[in-house]
């Protein structure tokens, strides 16, 4: 064995030059990789910990351990990462410190501040549902079936005792101020937790859900800021990076002096109070809404050009001189409107009093006019094409122009002299102004909700009804061939949506602005409502201009051989 050594020993010693290569080249690999190893593994777990721990919080957790090793009650306000941190470890972790508050003992309270707990009894043949009530300082406490009181309330049904195996069940409820433990803190939370309470309920020793007798849970407020919408959520685990709030299973049923959270599971819960509009978006939407009234006033000026011109040169045509007149009105009250509001954005903030009133009113009377003359466009064509009436009619444009511009000077006056205009503000949830208009104020809101919103609701729901007869009407007229059958296709389409736009479908959206998920929604009725001029005037070339050309197929010839039609008929 010796003289093997010395023989290779004496061999390697033959090879000198590689083999110094060699040992050079590991030894620089080595310290390459170590070093960056030994640093990796001393930030996660030290040297010699097996394969199941995990590092999170300074401190090292056994991912498969189930019994000993209970976090502390203060661990969050003591590690921030317990908080954000989406690793495996920290997820553990949470979950561990959850349980640790759904199994609340009579001791905890004592331990952390922020928590008040209450730990009931509650027998399986139970006959009534449990009453809870509660509150951000006193905490949970039982709720006689007479006693009468302001503060939140838990209602607990029987089918959760009944459905369970064991004689007598634990119930532990929580509440939890989250700013205190520095937990239920989502990531980009938008919405503000209602006086930053949590409450938790826990009944026995499994997780409840699928419930058809939902638990009720009353959250007491005061009247919220305008502009806020409440959200009944649950605390989910399993949402985004480290866990987030949920509505799944939980219908909120909004009150002035208090919001009913009706789930059908059991877990943490609480009211999300979610701005309308925040800040950025409110700026994103002044300047999207500023940049598309340029355009659209722009746009404006050419479509009334386009009519007059059109007038001028179909002067024997006086059912397309009729329509053109109505097309104008229509679109110099878009134009009014948009210039109403430019001014409005521009001159809200420091104006006087009696100025913002003024301009409030203006405002309103051109967006009242708008919608007039949208519903006086939907009468049009329902008597064209439906009743045959339109030309027949004395003073027949001059009627609609009182209508479409007196009508609203009625309405503003009424809702002027009981002082419903002035400035209007749109606040975050901590009252901070986004937004400064001259408007229908706060106070007068019911005079926003009749004028406006009801009124075009009506407006919408008749024109849209008049968009269906005129569309039949029109594929009747094809069948019979009055109506050229080699139009394109593009051009009817269009011909169909510029009719669509003209008769107010860009407003349509605003129905669908309320709520959480309403940010979407108000991008897409400004930018719809920017670009109802530019329809409007695609339609108006693509249909008239033609006619300056050639009759057939036109607007009037279609009522010509339809009031032919009708003749023959009598």
């Amino acid at each position: 064995m010796r003289g093997a050594g010395r023989r290779g020993m004496a061999g390697g010693g033959q090879d000198t030059p590689q083999s110094t290569m060699n040992l050079l080249l590991g030894t620089i690999l080595l310290l390459l990789v170590l070093p960056g190893e030994w640093r990796a593994r001393g930030t996660r777990e030290p040297p010699g910990v097996g394969d199941k721990h995990h590092w999170c919080c300074n401190m090292t957790v056994e991912l498969e351990e189930r019994g000993n090793g209970t976090p502390s009650l203060d661990l969050p306000r003591r590690c921030s990462e317990l908080g954000h941190s989406g690793s495996s470890a920290c997820t553990c972790l949470r979950e561990r410190w959850l349980r640790l508050l759904q199994s609340a003992g009579p001791a905890l309270p004592d331990r952390l501040a922020g928590l008040k707990v209450l730990l009931l009894n509650v027998s399986r043949a139970v006959t009534r549902n449990v009453l809870i009530t509660f509150s951000p300082t006193e905490g949970p406490r039982m709720l006689n079936m007479t006693e009468k009181s302001k503060a939140g309330k838990i209602q607990l049904p029987r089918e959760i005792f009944r459905s369970l195996s064991s004689r007598t069940v634990r119930v532990v409820v929580t509440v939890l101020n989250i700013q205190q433990l520095g937990m239920f803190k989502e990531i980009n939370q938008t919405g503000q937790v209602l006086n930053d309470t949590v409450v938790g309920i826990m009944v026995g020793e499994t997780s409840i859900s699928g419930l058809r007798d939902p638990v009720q849970l009353t959250f007491a407020h005061r009247q919220l800021p305008h502009g806020v919408t409440q959200q009944c959520v649950f605390w989910d685990v399993s949402r985004g990076q480290a866990g987030g709030w949920s509505s799944s299973g939980c219908i909120t049923q909004p009150g002035d002096e208090g919001t009913v959270c009706s789930c059908d599971h059991l877990t943490f819960f609480t009211l999300l109070l979610n701005p309308a509009l925040d800040r950025s978006t409110a700026q994103a939407l002044m300047a999207v809404a500023t940049a598309g009234c340029g355009v659209a006033m722009a746009f404006s000026i050419f479509t009334i050009a386009f009519c007059i011109f059109l007038r001028c040169r179909l002067r024997f045509e006086k059912t397309l001189r009729i329509n053109l007149g109505l097309h104008v009105n229509l679109v110099g009250s878009l134009l009014l409107l948009n210039m109403a509001f430019l001014l409005n954005s521009g001159l809200s903030n420091g104006t006087q009093p009696w100025t913002c009133k003024v301009l409030g009113g203006l405002t309103h009377y051109c967006l009242l006019c708008c919608f007039t003359w949208m519903v006086l466009e939907g009468c049009h064509f329902y008597l064209l094409f439906v009743k045959v009436l339109g030309t027949y009619i004395h003073h027949y444009l001059l009627k609609l122009c009182l209508v479409g511009w007196g009508f609203p000077v009625l309405v503003v006056g009424v809702a002027g002299v009981i002082g419903s205009y002035g400035e209007y503000c749109i606040q975050t949830m901590d009252h901070q102004v986004i937004a400064r208009l001259c408007w229908i104020t706060s106070k007068r809101l019911l005079v926003h909700y009749i004028t406006n919103c009801g009124y075009f609701g009506l407006i919408f729901l008749f024109n849209m009804a008049v968009f269906g007869v005129v569309t039949q009407k029109s594929c009747c007229l094809q069948g019979t061939g009055v109506v050229q059958r080699d139009r394109k296709a593009w051009k009817v389409a269009l011909v169909a949506v510029g009719l669509f736009c003209l008769l107010g479908a860009t407003w349509a959206p605003v129905f669908l602005t309320h709520g959480t998920s309403s940010a979407p929604m108000l991008y897409l009725f400004t930018i719809l409502n920017s670009l109802q001029g530019i329809f409007i005037f695609i339609w108006l070339v693509v249909l008239y201009y033609p006619k300056m050309k050639e009759t057939t197929g036109s607007l009037s010839h279609i009522i010509r051989h339809d009031k032919t039609a009708t003749v023959s008929q009598d």
